[in-house]
Order: C-alpha cells, then structure tokens, then sequence
C-alpha cells in the first residue's frame, strides 16, 4: 500500500516498475539498511577491503544460479549492468558486434541506448555505438544475423517494455543453440522479469535455457539501488588485467545496498512468495474479462492488459489511481496497461485491485 499526505491508501500496482519486490519498508530489509548503516558504509572503490556485505551477497546468488553463472560484479543500476554485460561480452570473444531486438529496453546510458530497440527514444542522441544491429523478436529467421562477427545478443528473458511479452515456444532455446555454435555471449535482461516477477526466482528457469551472462537489478535491492552482471568466474577474470581495472565503479556493491539485497532475497525464501504467485496468476487471467479487453499477455505477477490505444488506456489508468489503483502503461506498448504488484499482495488486496479496475473499463473505457 501507498498512502498520500491525506492519508488515502492506494494499492501499489507496479511496484516502482518491478523495484519493490517485497512491498515496501519490509521490516527485514529496514532492519538489514539500519544495522548496515550504522557498522560500515562505503569504503573503497575498487575492492581494495573484502567486504562481508558484498561477499555474502554473491555467495547466496552463486547458490541460486547454475555453476556458470557463479561471479557476480555489482554495481549501481540495470542500465549500468548492462554496460558492464557488453564490455565483458567483448572481452569474451574478441568481436565488437552487438544483437539485440525489436522494442526491448535494457536502460539509458549510451551503450544500453544502442541497444535499445525503439528508434524513437535514440534518435535525438545519435551517434551512438557503432556495430549494433536490432532484430526482429520472435522470428528465428533473423538468426541468420548472428555470425562469428558477433560478440554478444542480448534479450529480455520475458519482454516488459514491449507489454509482458513471452518468448515463443522453444525461441530461446533454438537462440541458444545458435549462439553457442558461433561461439556468440549471449546475455539475458533480467532486469524487470527476474527475483520472483514471473513465478520462478530467475524468468530463465521457465524455459531450461542457460545464459553466459545474467543482468538483474530491480527487484533484487528491496528498493535500495543495485544491478548485477553474472558469469563465470573464468569470464571475469578478463576484467581484471590489459587493462588492470577493466570496469571500475566507485558505489557499486555499496554495504548497504547490498545487506539490503540479501534480506530480500532471504524475504523471498522465508515467506514462500514465489510459491504464491501460482494462486495469484489465476486470479489475473480468470477475473480480468471483458468486452472492451483485447488482450492479456504476461507471466506470474508481471501482465499487461490491452485496449484499442493510448487514449482508452489514460483514461483507465486515471480512473484507476483516483480510485486508489496504482498502474500506468508500457513504454512501447502504450495501449497496454502495467499489472506488476509486490510479490507480497495478497489474494484479497489482489482480486479488490482487480475488481477496481473491471469497474473502470466498464465505467470510463
């Protein structure tokens, strides 16, 4: 719930865009920021001082993922994950080529913005990075792009900004394939869909297919800012030599962020909220029905509803928050409106969401 300086509550239907996994102010993770930042805060830069924060952190993530994804470097942000991803994707393979798709959206530094699949949102910015090619989502006729020239291709495991959009059946598994006969990094966003968002703690885990980089961020923080690349340990070992700092990031992997990041994933563990998301997504699909409903696409607790345009949605979404609805809609799906709560709703909380805004639709759609 959100509460404004009259003290109406709102239900929180988005979650900051997929940040407040565990709600907001999760007594653990307050508790975790307060004792954090009463013992130490930052340090040094560059590693220098072994950090227990930081070290128990990756340990927990390395027992989470699979044996080649067991490195973690942190640092501030998706967007700076994602740089951190395609640097290391180039020191992978040598090559400079940089794939991605069609309306994704993997942040707004330079690289991530060359990478971003919309011309809309980079034109006013060009020249940006060189070597960069989109891609067509869906369509494995476009494998044909991704060649030995290729360091690295890089897809949102499940799509947010494209409006909770899921990948066809085996796509990510026949990308795989392919990127590991051309000798491709292939890197998963796992930015917004990760931590619990679609029902498994990693949106990989649906599909059997296994990155050589992982980006989260996110939800991963409880609402304090951080993001993470993952790889192997013989990968990052490339960061560190010609040059001797090959990514440097002065509050990356911050003690208190990242305390904060390991109560919310010991959260996620200690109240079985992934283990919920089943019962709610049922409840998703089968109460939202209705004539003036196109579509619905989505997975767990990320799901977008479909209208004939932005002007139908607005109203929806306006009606909804004045009614104490948090939504809004998608940056490139703008006819779709956002369902992304707290991991942490409740059925009740959920089907009253819901039930406000059948009534809106039915009311001012």
């Amino acid at each position: 719930m959100l509460f404004d300086q009259n003290e109406k509550a709102y239900i929180d239907l988005i979650s900051g865009i997929g940040v407040s996994a565990v709600g907001h102010c999760h007594p653990k993770v307050v508790a975790a920021v307060q004792q954090q930042a009463q013992t130490f805060m930052h340090l040094m830069v560059y590693g220098e001082y072994i950090q227990s924060p930081q070290t128990n952190l990756a340990q927990k993530l390395a027992s989470l993922l699979p044996e080649n994804l067991g490195c973690s470097y942190f640092v501030n942000s998706g967007a700076e994950a994602i740089e951190g991803a395609l640097k290391l994707a180039k020191r992978m393979t040598g090559r400079t080529e940089l794939i991605s798709f069609e309306n994704a959206y993997h942040g707004s530094t330079h690289g991530a913005l060359s990478i971003m699949g919309n011309e809309e949102f980079k034109s006013a910015y060009r020249p940006l990075l060189p070597d960069t090619r989109i891609l067509k989502y869906n369509n494995e006729a476009e494998f044909k792009h991704i060649t030995f020239k290729t360091a690295a291709v890089v897809v949102e495991t499940i799509r947010g900004e494209a409006g909770a959009e899921l990948p066809n059946s085996n796509f990510l598994e026949k990308l795989r394939s392919h990127c590991t006969t051309y000798g491709v990094t292939l890197i998963f966003d796992e930015i917004q869909c990760g931590i619990g968002r679609t029902g498994k703690l990693f949106a990989f885990e649906h599909y059997q297919v296994i990155p050589d980089i992982l980006v989260l961020a996110k939800g991963l923080g409880g609402g304090m800012p951080i993001g993470v690349f993952i790889s192997s340990y013989e990968n990052m070992q490339m960061l560190t030599h010609n040059p001797i700092l090959g990514h440097i990031t002065t509050f990356g992997g911050h003690p208190v962020n990242c305390a904060a990041a390991l109560a919310c994933l010991e959260v996620i563990e200690e109240e079985a909220l992934i283990q919920s998301i089943e019962a709610k997504e049922k409840i998703i699909v089968s109460m939202l029905q209705h004539p003036k409903i196109k579509g619905l696409s989505g997975k767990g607790l990320l799901w977008a509803i479909e209208f004939d345009d932005f002007e139908q949605n607005k109203k929806i979404i306006d009606a909804c928050i004045e009614h104490g609805v948090i939504t809004d809609w998608f940056l490139f799906a703008s006819n779709k409106l956002r369902i992304a709560p707290p991991l942490t709703i409740t059925q009740e909380e959920l089907t009253g969401a819901l039930k406000i805004i059948l009534d809106c639709i039915e009311n001012v759609g």
